[in-house]
Parts: structure tokens; C-alpha cells; sequence
């Protein structure tokens, strides 16, 4: 049967994995150097930087919904999302350097500070990051190219990621000599620059060709009352907010872990660059694991196999580097495929939405999932704090045993928890391949009549 959308070419494909290579310029320093930055160049205590994140995120998350409902009632000639990738790029820039300067303040204006420039960080990412995600929902209505699609978005991710893994460390002592704080400023400006730049790549090498039903008309309240009700998004909502405090307690962790507990800072670098490749090899496998295996049916072996390889980490020597390295990889390969699955799932579950509704908003499905990754975010990182300022840390000195079994913990047990729970969850999940097909193909069928009977109207 014929679709009504055109074939992706290569172009598009690296055009659109160029915004998340840009987004990671940020999303990446906040998950693995921002938490340190915090405690050990800026000053704050690690209870009150776990609050904060807490805090800062659940408002920030709030936004999400609001930015999704807004791009879906925005109509431009270059479409209701790619518009923003425009439009975002001075806020996000701005905020990157603002969030990384550390003023001349007493404890409590820093941390009136620090709210400040991360809640005006995390809505500039808001405003450039929603529209992104939303475009793969209007790219193409076709399942396995959507997972195609996010499988080049996240490898875009991944070396994004690895590159400010590795480099970021490097650029902050190389731009500041001496001086973390310039180093930090100075690498964020650099940054935005780049990251301007492949959002204005994306903009201009993609296309939205799905749209709303020609005749839709609904209000926000509408869009959030079908979201409610679609049972397949709450399951992803749920999985995007459980995994995501995995990802994020291992992540913002890691630094610590070769700080304090293994004793070896200079390779930090080389453990987050393992770490981004070997989720970047992941997700580049999932087509070809997509082939084989049902998303469903997938996404259950692989949160499995990330619990076991968790638990196995508590249990490796400090001093056995090799097997460190091993483990944390085999763990980034299998979290690698989540992303692309779960963000075409998502996409899936905005064309289930219209099939059972006949109402499509696409941005707010995806914005809402945002919310959930961003909550995710924020409790992880209130856990973290708190743990850690629970058991005695204290920035720049020697840890207790206490202190380093609590970061040993959180590289670990308590990431191994929740990828438990995950797979719990995805059980629930009742989006099937063959149900989508048939889904899809009478989206197809009401579209194009409607499109027949529109042009019979005009014609008569």
C-alpha cells in the first residue's frame, strides 16, 4: 500500500541526528559533570545540590507540557518544530555559560544563584529540546524507519556525548590554566557555538510531512485528557521515568566513583568515553535487532541484562581496572538500543492516539515523555545528594568507607533496582508490531480519504 510520506534519504537522516549531537553538548555535561562541578568547584554542599536538582527539575518538568502544547498550535511555513531550532539557539547558549559562572557571593547567594541560571538552563534546553523530539513524529509515520531515524539520533547523541565526555576535562583545564571557573566558561561558550551551529543543520536539512487531521481543533485540556487515556504512553511514561534513574545515578556518579573510590582522576575521560561508545554501538544495533526481536520483547532482555550487569559491578575490585572498564561498557551496550526504542515508541503511541481519538498532538506526547525523563533526572539526583551527604561527603578529601560504599552503591545495587523494576513495567506495554501495522494502515486509509473527499469538495 502506498504511504503518504516520502522515503528518508541518508541527508535527512545525519541532518536530523545532528540536533542531538547538539543537545548533548549540554544534556551530557549536566549528567556527568554537573553534580561535581557543583560540589567541588562551585561550593555547595552535596544535600543542597540534591535539593536543588530536585527542585529545579520537577518545575522545569512542568514546562515541558506547556512547550509541547505550544509547538503543536504553531504554524509557520517552515512547519510547527523545525522553526524552534532557530529560535532556540541564543537562549540555550546563554544559559550554558550563565549556569557555569560562579559569582563572588556568600553560600546563600550562590545558591540563589544556582536555582536561577539551572532553572533558566533546563527551560532554554525546554524550548530547543521539545520541538527536536516532536519532529521525529512527523519526519515519517513508518515504524522502521522511525527506528532507523532514532537509531541515527542516538548514535548522533552517543558521540556527542563522548566527545564532551572525554574532552571536557581537558578543554575546562586547558581554556582555564589554573582556573576551573574560566575553563568552565570558556568551554560552555565554545560549546554553544558548535551546538548552534548543527541546530541550524538540522533545521535545514529535515521535513515534516505528517500533520494533524485537516479539520482538528482541540485544546490543551483535550490533548492532556487523551494522553491520560492512552494506555501504551502512561506504561512508556512510567518506563522513560524509572530508567532514566538509572542511566542518571550511574552516569553523574561515575566521576565520583574514579575520584574518590578507585583513585584514579585522570581517567575520568577515558571511563566516560568507554562508557558513550559503548551506548553508541548500542543503539546502533537496534535496527538490526528491531529485525529479529519485538520492541516490546527487546527492551524486557535488555533492561534484564543491564540488572545483572549492575549487580556484578558492586563486586569489582577498586583496583581491577580491566574489569571496570568491561562491565561499565557491556552495561552502556545494553542501555544503548533503550533510547531509539523507547523514542519510537513514543511515536507509536501518538499514532495510536489518533487512531483511537482521531486526534493527533505530537509534541505534547513527546513533551510529556520529556517530563518523565526530567523527573527521572531529578530524583536520581536527589537521591544522590542526599545518600551522599547521609553517609559524610565532603568535597576534595578523603572519603570514609561509608562515603565510598555509598558511591559504590549508586554505581551499582541501586541502578540495578530500577532497571528490576523496568522490566516489570514493560510487560504492561500492549503496542505490538502487528497491532502498529494495522494502526497505521488505517491512519493511511482515513487520511487519504479525507484528503479525496477534501479535493472533491474543491473541485465540485
Amino acid at each position: 500500500m502506498q504511504k503518504v510520506w516520502g522515503p528518508i534519504s541518508l541527508k535527512e537522516k545525519l541532518g536530523y541526528a545532528c540536533g542531538d549531537v547538539a543537545s548533548n553538548f549540554y544534556w551530557r555535561v549536566f549528567d556527568v559533570f554537573l553534580f561535581i562541578f557543583y560540589t567541588d568547584v562551585f561550593g555547595l554542599s552535596a544535600a543542597s545540590v540534591g535539593t536543588m536538582m530536585l527542585v529545579t527539575r520537577i518545575i522545569d518538568a512542568f514546562s515541558d507540557p506547556i512547550m509541547g502544547a505550544l509547538a503543536d498550535r504553531t504554524n509557520s511555513r517552515f512547519g510547527k518544530f523545525r522553526p524552534y531550532l532557530l529560535w532556540g539557539i541564543i537562549p540555550i547558549v546563554a544559559a550554558g555559560i550563565l549556569l557555569f559562572t560562579v559569582p563572588d557571593f556568600d553560600q546563600d547567594g550562590k545558591l540563589i544563584w544556582a536555582y536561577g541560571t539551572y532553572i533558566f538552563m533546563m527551560l532554554a534546553y525546554t524550548l530547543i529540546n521539545v520541538p527536536y523530539g516532536a519532529l521525529l513524529g512527523v519526519v515519517t509515520g513508518d515504524t522502521q524507519q522511525r527506528t532507523t531515524l532514532t537509531s541515527f539520533r542516538f548514535i548522533g547523541a552517543f558521540t556527542g556525548g563522548s566527545f564532551v565526555a572525554y574532552y571536557t576535562p581537558e578543554l575546562v583545564s586547558w581554556f582555564g590554566q589554573g582556573n576551573e571557573v574560566t575553563g568552565w566558561q570558556l568551554t560552555m561558550a565554545l560549546y554553544g557555538a558548535i551546538s548552534a551551529c548543527l541546530f541550524a543543520i538540522t533545521f535545514f536539512t529535515t521535513k515534516e510531512r505528517i500533520a494533524p487531521p485537516p479539520e482538528q481543533k482541540t485544546s490543551v485540556l483535550s490533548d492532556l485528557k487523551d494522553l491520560s487515556e492512552n494506555k501504551p504512553w502512561l506504561i512508556l511514561f512510567s518506563l522513560a521515568l524509572i530508567i532514566m534513574m538509572t542511566i542518571t545515578l550511574r552516569g553523574s556518579s561515575g566521576t565520583f566513583y574514579f575520584k574518590y573510590y578507585v583513585e584514579r582522576p585522570d581517567l575520568i575521560g577515558s571511563f566516560s568515553l568507554a562508557y558513550m561508545l559503548s551506548l553508541a554501538a548500542g543503539a546502533a544495533s537496534t535496527p538490526l535487532l528491531t529485525k529479529f526481536f519485538d520492541k516490546r520483547l527487546l527492551l524486557t532482555i535488555l533492561m534484564s541484562l543491564v540488572t545483572i550487569f549492575s549487580v556484578c559491578f558492586y563486586f569489582i575490585p577498586n583496583d581491577n581496572i580491566t574489569l571496570i572498564f568491561l562491565i561499565h561498557m557491556l552495561i552502556g551496550f545494553t542501555l544503548g538500543p533503550k533510547s531509539p526504542l523507547v523514542f519510537s515508541m513514543y511515536a507509536d503511541t501518538a499514532d495510536y492516539s489518533q487512531w483511537r481519538t482521531g486526534r493527533r498532538a505530537t509534541a505534547m506526547t513527546f513533551a510529556a515523555a520529556a517530563f518523565a525523563q526530567k523527573l527521572g533526572g531529578a530524583f536520581a539526583g536527589a537521591l544522590m545528594g542526599w545518600l551522599l551527604a547521609t553517609l559524610g561527603y565532603v568535597a576534595n578529601q578523603a572519603q570514609t568507607s561509608e562515603s565510598n560504599q555509598g558511591i559504590v552503591l549508586l554505581m551499582s545495587l541501586i541502578p540495578a533496582v530500577f532497571a528490576a523494576l523496568a522490566v516489570l513495567l514493560i510487560r504492561f506495554y500492549s503496542l505490538t508490531d502487528k497491532k502498529l501495522e494495522q494502526i497505521q494502515s488505517d491512519n493511511d486509509a482515513y487520511l487519504r480519504n479525507k484528503m479525496a473527499i477534501d479535493s472533491g469538495v474543491s473541485n465540485g
